[in-house]
């Protein structure tokens, strides 16, 4: 495989069994490859970044693998059909994009198209990844063909917003949902690929890129693929490989970990208005992306938000944190109520979505700064 490659395309699953998160949805498909039982349409539907457009693919491979032996799932990676999906050169699968496709002629040439038999396939293969983003045009072209498609034909639609696809497609397909994936899900995922880059990072490191990734795979793998690229290769021994540190990522993504959003909320709590106003300028003065820096305050208070509701919401396993920070967020917790961690959530949520559009780009958080400040204590 190309060393040129980024990261989320040269560690893409191969085989259902490297994929990490959805276990649910590899089950039933890998069930139903297993009983020859294949559905001529498939609904995929999920957060970016979960796996959605793999997995079809990884569908696709299985059921037209011309070695897989009854009984079986894997694909063998081997054979004239698995290799051309893997190089992206099948002419028995068909991807299109439905953002930069949403016009009915698309649809029409997609449909031209269905009418003739595999090349050498078993099945000729659709994946139509963003279908929501089809005119209602174009998505009743669709339905036409999906209420009588050809016996060669398997349509996998993947949306990450099937709320806006017409309900009469909807009942035509089998749906599965994606869940968000865990942080050590992420995690997990992180250290295969850094071990196989010959990369050492820490834990603390690996939780920082998995807690801003937003429960997304390709967004951790990007992320990742940054950081190395920071690292250049001549500085490595070939016995001790890279090295990244938080440092370094927080330098060059500009964002910061879990130590100082706590130090951040330790002003809010103390109700030290000026020493978090100052903490805010000096963040800026470093280059840190506030953007990004009040997603993760707003993951970081809304996991103590539902730590606050119960316990049992949150714990090492799930949440991404060590064990320190853990206790620092039950510490930081135990005098507030429920409503005051609330309100807090509220106006960092509105100060996110004033900053691109704000002339003093920290203005809005330290307005929801002095409004936390000047909340009465209970």
């Amino acid at each position: 495989m190309a060393n040129n490659l980024v990261l989320y395309r040269k560690y893409r699953p191969q085989t259902f069994g490297e994929v990490v998160g959805q276990e649910h949805v590899v089950q039933t498909l890998t069930n139903s490859i297993k009983a020859n039982n294949i559905s001529h349409a498939y609904l995929l539907s999920g957060p970016r970044g979960s796996g959605k457009t793999t997995i079809a693919r990884l569908f696709a491979k299985a059921i037209n693998c011309e070695n897989r032996k009854a009984g079986q799932f894997e694909p063998c990676d081997k054979c004239g059909s698995c290799l051309e999906i893997m190089a992206s050169r099948s002419m028995d699968l068909v991807e299109i994009d439905a953002a930069s496709h949403t016009g009915v002629d698309d649809v029409r040439q997609l449909i031209e198209g269905i009418k003739f038999a595999p090349v050498k396939s078993k099945y000729k293969i659709f994946i139509i990844d963003e279908c929501h983003q089809l005119s209602k045009s174009a998505a009743n072209a669709l339905l036409k063909t999906l209420e009588e498609p050809p016996a060669h034909a398997i349509f996998i639609l993947a949306t990450t917003e099937s709320h806006k696809m017409l309900p009469t497609i909807l009942s035509r397909c089998q749906k599965f949902d994606f869940k968000r994936l865990q942080v050590p899900e992420i995690i997990k995922k992180l250290q295969f690929i850094s071990k196989k880059e010959n990369v050492k990072l820490d834990d603390s490191a690996l939780s920082l890129i998995a807690l801003n990734s937003r429960g997304s795979f390709r967004d951790a793998e990007s992320l990742l693929d940054e950081c190395l690229s920071f690292v250049s290769p001549a500085e490595a021994s070939a016995k001790e490989g890279r090295s990244v540190k938080v440092e370094d990522i927080k330098e060059l993504l500009g964002i910061v970990e879990v130590a100082e959003i706590s130090k951040f909320v330790d002003f809010l709590i103390s109700k030290n208005t000026k020493g978090a106003i100052e903490f805010l300028n000096l963040i800026v003065e470093n280059g840190v992306d506030l953007q990004e820096f009040t997603k993760t305050l707003v993951f970081y208070l809304r996991q103590e938000l539902l730590l606050k509701i119960d316990s049992a919401f949150l714990n090492l396993q799930n949440s991404g944190l060590s064990a320190h920070e853990l206790e620092k967020m039950k510490s930081q917790i135990s005098g507030l109520t429920q409503k005051v961690l609330q309100d807090m959530l509220e106006f960092f949520i509105e100060a996110e979505n004033k900053i691109k559009y704000s002339a003093i780009a920290q203005l809005p958080l330290e307005l929801a700064v002095i409004n936390i400040t000047q909340i009465p204590s209970d």
